[in-house]
């Protein structure tokens, strides 16, 4: 191992069944570095990790850390070496305070725990972390923002030489993201941490990383100083000779002539517990147009899609779907031809443990040619159907009998966009369509949604990726707190003004 580096992967593979998701990987993480991990869905990002934290047993090579060789049983074994790592979902207990969140991830607590003495003690360490955080106050009372914050700080004050954070601004503003990946990079450079990121967003990579690891296919494309290369050379690297995807075109109407699909008045929803969550929402989407809400997670827009959905009945409030009232009745979707992709799709638009021809089939299951009499099944024309949205669609399966589940996100996606789009569509509410997927998937993914705007379907956009609204919108809204706070077109859009606002200033 070479003076001055951290960390070395050495030739690591990992075989799963038949499915080589590791083949004779390595990378190499400098002292005080900012190096980021890129790789389309599949290509072996997280299983990388997950090796290097001890989730995973490699099946050959190994990890040196300080010029040692590293013998990772568990993510302890990690933690007590100095490897430390910041999760895409949160691992935040919500009821329980910053402090106690903060106290209860060490790796070893006393049996009694002196919360006075401890809460006096990170008070003082506090003043040398990157983040002002109050430590009194209950988790689920932090903005999505804050609440990542907590998150890393709570593996700075472990003192961890390396960090690894897997999409770590998916859940931020584009001012909080700026915020902490300015932060953690300061931090590098003065205190020699080496920090190691998962993200799909180019614009970090170029902006905060001194160094980049491309992963495709489960084997080593290529490293490189940020410096010396473009956001193009990253995408070839990334997706090797396949097409990278094309300029989305975009249809012009004219206006005038184009009528009123979708006409939300004045709705209030609440979640669960009765606390109002959408207030008052008012919005229209004509033929042709989408429509992009904007924000923070949390703020209204999951309640907002699966009322229209019918997964959540209205507290008061009107949707009119071509001049019809409409209450997502399973007719009325069909009548107005309304199609939904919701966030999580694994978890809320399909059954994971079904065929691939099973989830493809939900939306016709019981008619012709699905079905006889409305329950007499034909699997035939099942399996047909499926091989057809397959081809189409570019689902990467075994065939059409595999577990949905089984597949990754972006061909979970692509199978949900085969099933919502494969018919005329007229209205298409669609939820972070590209969380989590990689750069072809993206574009595949947002090419198909492109393509239904052309064809005249009114589609409503909601996304916590600026990014996305901004290349697909015709105009956009931000939410914050349950209500419509803002509004404006992509030309005009202002990133700290829009940013100001999803953070509710």
């Amino acid at each position: 191992m070479k003076q001055g580096n951290q960390l070395e992967v050495l030739n690591i593979s990992k075989v799963f069944g038949e499915l080589k998701a590791l083949d004779k990987v390595s990378l190499t993480l400098k002292k005080g570095s900012f190096h980021a991990l890129l790789g389309e869905n599949g290509a072996g990002k997280s299983t990388l990790v997950k090796c290097i934290m001890g989730y995973y047993k490699p099946d050959e090579g190994e990890v040196l850390f300080g010029n040692k060789q590293q013998l990772i049983k568990n993510p302890n074994d990690a933690m007590n070496i100095g490897i430390g790592m910041v999760y895409q979902h949160f691992t935040l207990i919500p009821n329980m305070t910053v402090a106690e969140n903060i106290v209860l991830s060490r790796p070893v607590l006393p049996a009694v725990i002196d919360w006075k003495t401890e809460i006096k003690q990170l008070e003082i360490k506090m003043k040398e972390m990157p983040f002002d955080i109050p430590l009194n106050i209950q988790i689920n009372k932090l903005s999505a923002g804050e609440k990542q914050k907590v998150e890393i700080t709570k593996q700075l004050l472990l003192d961890v030489k390396i960090l690894i954070l897997d999409e770590p601004t998916s859940v931020l503003t584009p001012n909080e993201a700026d915020e902490v990946l300015g932060k953690i990079k300061t931090m590098t450079v003065e205190k020699g941490m080496s920090v190691l990121i998962i993200t799909h967003k180019f614009r970090e990579v170029m902006g905060y990383a001194d160094e980049v690891t491309v992963l495709r296919k489960g084997q080593y494309a290529g490293s490189a100083q940020v410096k010396d290369v473009t956001p193009q050379d990253l995408a070839n690297m990334m997706v090797g000779s396949e097409i990278i995807g094309e300029s989305l075109e975009r249809n012009t109407f004219d206006e005038s002539a184009m009528e009123t699909v979708v006409s939300i008045e004045k709705i209030n929803v609440e979640n669960n517990e009765g606390v109002k969550v959408v207030s008052d929402l008012s919005l229209e989407i004509k033929k042709g147009e989408i429509v992009g809400i904007a924000g923070v997670s949390g703020n209204g827009q999951k309640q907002l899609v699966e009322t229209m959905a019918g997964q959540i009945k209205l507290k008061d409030g009107v949707i009119k779907l071509h001049g019809e009232n409409y209450t997502a009745t399973r007719e009325q979707m069909r009548q107005h031809k309304f199609h939904c992709i919701p966030e999580e799709p694994l978890k809320n638009g399909c059954v994971a443990n079904m065929s691939v021809a099973d989830n493809l089939a939900f939306r016709q299951f019981d008619r012709p040619p699905f079905a006889w009499k409305g329950w007499l099944l034909n699997r035939k024309a099942f399996s047909e159907n499926a091989k057809k949205m397959i081809e189409k669609f570019s689902i990467r399966t075994p065939d059409e009998y595999q577990q949905i589940g089984k597949l990754s996100g972006g061909n979970v996606q692509r199978a949900i966009l085969a099933r919502e789009l494969a018919d005329d569509v007229d209205v298409l509410v669609i939820a972070n369509p590209c969380f989590g997927l990689d750069f072809s998937a993206v574009a595949e993914v947002r090419k198909r949604i492109m393509e239904a705007r052309n064809n005249e379907s009114a589609i409503l956009l909601v996304s916590e990726d600026l990014d996305e609204i901004l290349e697909l919108s015709d105009r956009f809204y931000v939410i914050s707190g349950g209500s419509l706070v803002y509004e404006t077109i992509p030309q005009n859009a202002n990133l700290t003004e829009i940013g100001q606002y999803m953070a509710g200033h």
